[in-house]
């Protein structure tokens, strides 16, 4: 490579690409690696899967064609799915070409589908909630349903609690959670629901998971945890559709209608940007220029 430098010409030496992956797969396992939970990485490669069988080619080959046509043949799916499909490609190939891997970011100038934010379909009401935690008379389950609710956790972060993560304060407690992106919050937990949380632990030590499984002792799964608030909105006789995450937006929305400051919310839930979090307040908003009309 020649530079002029005030009229001279100085010759220095290519500076050599360092290989980051021997493999489309070995590119691809380096991508997966990038994201904690589980759950995501078990999607991503389904979807990666799904892709890389429609073009039959190598990533170096892939071109923005491949890209859309794969995108067409979605289009019988449901614009939340298509999203995902397509933002798992489109990242894959965003990231190989970061790395030099790929010449081009093929994917770059393919848009997702905008998705209509179906968030208000999926806060339950503050006497649902509080009808279907009456109803679970499981010590355990009862303890995980209200912790879900009263802390606004994910199931991830649930099933990763051990003993050691909990603290006494006065008559209440608090406990400390390891969140998405690798980000540590502490959430405080009001008298009554502390009194739930401490009654199940029967001499577990530190090391122990708080919500463990009858018959192994080990720390439930996310499956698991599925399945308790499943059973217990069947028993409420509430929807079907109700899971995990849905008693995470309750805790949101009823905190928020409570009057608590919209940053706290935003910490306790740990919302990377208050954006996400003003979203319930636009999801059950208070009132409407609709209501002032006579028609």
């Amino acid at each position: 490579m020649d530079i002029i430098i005030s009229g001279a010409v100085e010759t220095i030496a290519a500076v050599p690409v360092v290989q980051q992956a021997s493999s489309d797969e070995d590119m691809i396992a380096r991508w997966i690696g990038r994201y904690r939970s589980a759950a995501t990485r078990t999607g991503y490669r389904i979807d990666i899967r799904a892709f890389r069988g429609f073009t039959d080619k190598p990533l170096r080959a892939i071109t923005v064609g491949d890209v859309q046509d794969f995108a067409a043949t979605l289009a019988h799916l449901a614009p939340p799915t298509i999203a995902r499909r397509l933002s798992a490609v489109k990242s894959l190939l965003g990231f190989s070409h970061r790395l030099g891997y790929i010449p081009f970011d093929v994917g770059g100038v393919v848009e997702t589908p905008h998705i209509k934010d179906a968030l208000a379909e999926r806060i339950m009401t503050e006497s649902d909630v509080q009808h279907m935690l009456r109803l679970e008379r499981h010590p355990r389950n009862a303890a995980l349903l209200r912790l879900i609710y009263g802390a606004g956790l994910r199931v991830s972060e649930v099933c990763g609690l051990r003993w050691r993560d909990t603290v006494t304060r006065d008559d209440a407690g608090q406990i400390t959670v390891f969140g998405k992106g690798g980000k540590t919050r502490v959430i405080l937990l009001p008298a009554a629901l502390w009194t739930h949380v401490v009654a199940i632990r029967n001499g577990a030590g530190p090391d122990d998971p708080l919500f463990r499984s009858r018959k192994k002792g080990r720390a439930l799964v996310p499956m698991q945890v599925h399945r308790i608030v499943k059973n217990a909105a069947q028993r409420a006789k509430l929807p079907v559709s109700i899971s995990t995450h849905w008693l995470r937006h309750a805790h949101a929305s009823h905190a928020l209608d409570r009057g608590a400051p919209v940053h706290v919310v935003q910490t306790t839930l740990g919302h990377a940007s208050l954006t996400t979090t003003t979203r319930y307040s636009h999801a059950r908003p208070g009132d409407s220029s609709a209501k002032y009309l006579t028609a």
